[in-house]
């Protein structure tokens, strides 16, 4: 089950933006297949999409999808750089429910 970390730094004063984005697409990407968790968080500068899918394949269908390239779209010039991503293993660590992403 994949985990993603996907960071936007936008444009100063674009966080709004950013986040606005989020809110349009996210709806349409919880609706995808395996989508476990596509979450928004921030610091007030960035934006840190958390995300879990059930298999590879879902991910790489949701890469390839008409929510991500919208999203995209949305976004315009509002980033400073292409977002960066990691696809992440979970390293289960002490606690079995506090040391991973459920």
């Amino acid at each position: 089950m994949p985990v993603v970390v996907a960071i936007q730094t936008p444009k100063p004063g674009r966080l709004q933006d950013v986040l606005d984005a989020f809110a349009v697409v996210s709806p349409l990407v919880h609706e995808e297949q395996g989508c476990e968790l596509y979450a928004a968080h921030t610091d007030g500068d960035v934006c840190v999409m958390v995300e879990r899918w059930t298999t590879q394949a879902d991910l790489d269908a949701h890469a390839a999808g008409e929510p991500l390239k919208e999203l995209q779209r949305l976004w315009g010039d509002a980033l400073v750089k292409p977002y960066d991503v990691w696809v992440l293993e979970n390293q289960p660590l002490g606690n079995a429910t506090k040391g991973t992403i459920q």
